[in-house]
């Protein structure tokens, strides 16, 4: 079978870039495997491809490359949805190699990674081919005027999947889409090669995008309570963002010059995690969680906020990690230093954090998305069948509709 992924920039760090590798690779196996980016900005990705995986650009906007001079590299997406966050990098050049690609494409199964690359998916795709949505962020995540611009061209659609249950029971509430079934699979991590953290380490970890959502701040302000009562613990923060200035002025308000420290992004971040004894999280909300997964990999366990939507689904409260509330400073560093005066208790949670990430392993999520391909081609001619009776509904309402006012207005009139 051949499978192809539609993805923004492969060439760049992001944890969509990680979890498409990772599927990919674990896919090709079976399958033969082709990765498209819309777009690439330098000659490597900076994240390791698997060999047997075929990569393939459509837009170059290397120093060297034609395309930015391109005319209709400057005129403005009429495809791409001018509410995703992504719109101003997308222009008429994109529109129409992601539609010269798409059409010719001669792929059994095509999978979208974004929302406005699943608009195209779902416009350009070859009707015989399987044609499958992934949401990596939230359908709450997006605007409602986003929404509004998905909701139509995702009923041309095979399937959405989000990466966790929670999203997709919101998908199926408040966006219709008949013949297009939502479903989550988690997000593939896979074994790190790494040894497994020894749980005495006095280092907290924490990973991620320096921005405002995930609430470093607020772990900063959790971890000074913890660094009054343990003078040898630290706080080893990984990332890059706009947040980093301000974070940095709060560790020195805070007295934390040396204790907590913010380390830049480290690639791959496994090896940093086995050198800590807990995984710190204090996001107001996440799509996945990816960060939870990695270091629950290397047998660290995880004390992360309840924020809506993957914490939960991944951390067993008590079992492999703690779950506490979102924006409680105080609950984080209660959490925090109950894992800290337990030691044996930090061993237990470490021991069931690896078993806990291996329903993580990608042969189990590729195997899970080859099921799903089957049954899509199974289902083919009933899910379009669906689709018509929806549509010829739709349409009969529409028609209906002036006639039903008429009504009204006659009642109203006649008392």
């Amino acid at each position: 079978m051949k499978i192809t992924f539609l993805i923004h920039n492969l060439y760049g760090i992001g944890g969509t870039n990680r979890t498409t590798l990772n599927l990919a690779a674990a896919l090709a196996d079976h399958h033969e495997v082709t990765i498209v980016s819309m777009m690439r900005h330098r000659s490597r990705p900076r994240f390791a491809v698997d060999p047997r995986v075929r990569l393939e650009a459509l837009v170059d906007l290397r120093e060297d490359a034609a395309d930015p001079y391109d005319p209709f590299f400057e005129s403005p997406s009429d495809v791409f949805p001018s509410a995703e966050g992504r719109y101003k990098q997308y222009n008429l050049l994109t529109d129409l190699r992601a539609e010269r690609y798409l059409r010719s494409c001669d792929a059994d199964v095509i999978i979208g990674t974004r929302p406005g690359i699943n608009v195209y998916l779902a416009l350009f795709g070859p009707p015989r081919a399987l044609r499958i949505a992934q949401e990596h962020l939230t359908h709450d995540g997006h605007s409602k005027r986003l929404r509004a611009q998905l909701a139509r061209p995702y009923r041309r659609l095979d399937a959405l999947v989000t990466v966790t249950e929670a999203d997709a029971a919101v998908y199926r509430a408040r966006m219709r889409l008949p013949g297009v079934p939502v479903l989550a699979i988690p997000n593939s991590v896979p074994d790190t090669g790494v040894p497994p953290a020894d749980g005495t380490a006095k280092v907290i970890a924490a990973a991620g995008r320096l921005d405002r959502h995930k609430r470093f701040d607020l772990l900063v302000e959790a971890f000074t309570q913890v660094a009054q009562k343990h003078h040898d613990w630290t706080l080893r923060i990984y990332g890059s963002g706009t947040q980093h200035d301000c974070l940095e002025r709060l560790i020195d308000e805070r007295g934390l010059a040396g204790r907590a420290v913010l380390m830049g992004t480290v690639t791959p971040i496994e090896a940093e995690f086995a050198k800590a004894s807990i995984l710190a999280s204090a996001s107001d909300r996440e799509s996945f969680g990816m960060t939870l997964v990695e270091a629950m990999r290397c047998g660290v366990p995880v004390v992360a906020t309840d924020c809506p939507l993957g914490p939960a689904e991944i951390v067993h409260d008590g079992v492999d990690g703690r779950l506490v509330p979102p924006g409680d400073p105080q609950a984080l560093a209660a959490a925090l230093l109950d894992l800290i005066a337990d030691e044996p208790g930090r061993h237990r949670m470490g021991d069931a954090a690896l078993t806990t990430a291996r329903r993580y392993d990608p042969p189990h999520i590729a195997a899970t998305y080859s099921d799903l391909f089957d049954e899509l081609a199974a289902t083919r001619t009933t899910r379009a069948r669906q689709r018509r009776k929806a549509r010829w509904r739709g349409r009969a309402g529409r028609l209906a509709r002036p006639v039903r006012r008429r009504l009204r207005a006659l009642r109203r009139r006649l008392g």
